[in-house]
């Protein structure tokens, strides 16, 4: 890949267009932000386009901006896919070895991972990735690189990301109906795990959790291998609905609260601690309400989305107890007190997600799944111009990855 080659990653959020440019340092070869924009988008709801004229405005503008602040053409990007109509299901394939020598090749390790994929879905549903768990050689299993071993069956273990065909078509629409090619389309939490994860913690077990506007996305990893993944339909928004509510407000006035007074936790003092906010125009009298009641309504509505997170965990049969405990993730994580609301209710270690790999993002956890997206854009260009095959985990991801990229619009 040339060192000025520019990736570009787009993050179509529930409330929010985030782009980030970025390409290799020509002296250290690492990878350094060039630019960032971060703008309202409407007619996204919880993760899914659903208004494609409005979303490729966004898009558009979102992306000329880019363009400006960083001085480079952009063509493609690394596109993200959200929404709780993405889901995972276990598949299994099975194959008998080419080879007269009964030696496994990689193209044998293809022709299983494709027979893996050969199972039916609802209708409207379309496989996004596969992920080998493991492969299965004369019946013996836990391997994870089977080529050049001896045998006559080679079989594979694999989780399918799937999603709803119509959702999909409407994010490719949007981008492409806004002048830019897609390079490939990622679910939002494998971008952002890709970001905020490290190899270590995969391996030891660690449960990601991105709290966006929308949703809340769930990635489970053992053993250096996704384990299980869900998307919910609940995020930071929920909260800000809540305190508009409650406070008797607008919206926006809401989340200006929740951003400027909002906690996790009451730490106690004075019960009628009063806020007061000066009247607005066309109102007479001034916002006035307590910090007790302002962080109750909080503390409500995150203990229900980590509630709902361990109820996922409890479906997962793990090996061990996710000794690398929760990482957490998100525009929804900036909320004071959050990582020890979430140590007491998931009773596990939790920390927010540094951003690795990509200087210029200020470890700030809004950009994760964009700068994931650059990441993995990054990977896979790298990989394709190295001449190397790979075989197993992230690299294995990316060639499935790449045999799907032709079906995009």
């Amino acid at each position: 890949m040339a060192k000025n080659h520019i990736i570009c990653g787009l993050d179509v959020g529930s409330s929010a267009i985030k782009t980030v440019a970025a390409a290799p340092n020509e002296e250290s070869g690492e990878l350094e932000v060039l630019g960032r924009v971060h703008l309202p988008v409407f007619g996204v709801r919880r993760g899914v386009v659903f208004q494609v004229e409005s979303v490729a405005r966004g898009i558009s503008e979102a992306l000329a901006q880019l363009q400006s602040s960083c001085g480079y053409k952009i063509d493609d990007v690394y596109v993200n896919i959200g929404g709780s109509h993405i889901f995972s299901t276990p598949s299994h394939g099975t194959v008998i070895v080419s080879r007269a020598d009964q030696r496994i090749s990689d193209e044998d390790v293809q022709r299983v991972i494709q027979a893996s994929q050969a199972f039916s879905l609802p209708s409207n549903r379309e496989i996004l990735e596969v992920f080998p768990r493991e492969f299965v050689v004369d019946g013996q299993g836990q391997i994870k690189e089977p080529q050049e071993m001896q045998g006559l069956k080679l079989e594979v273990n694999v989780l399918a990301l799937c999603a709803f065909s119509p959702f999909l078509r409407n994010l490719t629409s949007a981008v492409l109906s806004a002048g830019f090619q897609i390079s490939d389309v990622t679910p939002s939490f494998l971008a952002s795990s890709r970001a905020v994860l490290t190899p270590q913690q995969k391996e030891l077990g660690v449960c990601l959790m991105d709290i966006g506007g929308g949703t809340t996305d769930v990635a489970v990893y053992e053993e250096g291998d996704l384990v299980h993944s869900v998307v919910l339909p609940i995020g930071s928004e929920r909260i800000t609905n809540d305190l508009a509510i409650g406070l008797k407000t607008d919206i926006e006035l809401a989340e200006q609260i929740k951003k400027e007074f909002g906690s996790c936790v009451w730490r106690g003092g004075k019960k009628m601690e009063k806020i007061e906010l000066p009247k607005e125009e066309g109102n007479g009298e001034p916002l006035v309400f307590s910090r007790k009641m302002l962080v109750k309504i909080i503390e409500a509505r995150v203990c229900q989305i980590f509630d709902q997170v361990q109820k996922e965990l409890k479906k997962v049969p793990l090996k061990g107890s996710l000794p690398a405990g929760i990482v957490l993730t998100g525009g929804g994580v900036k909320l004071p007190k959050i990582v020890e609301l979430a140590k007491k209710e998931m009773k596990l270690p939790v920390r927010i997600g540094k951003i690795h790999r990509l200087t210029g993002t200020d470890d700030d956890s809004l950009w994760s799944t964009a700068a994931g997206l650059v990441l993995a854009g990054y990977d896979l260009e790298e990989e394709g111009g190295s001449g190397r095959v790979p075989i197993l985990g992230n690299d294995l991801m990316k060639k499935v990855k790449k045999a799907f990229r032709v079906f995009l619009p």
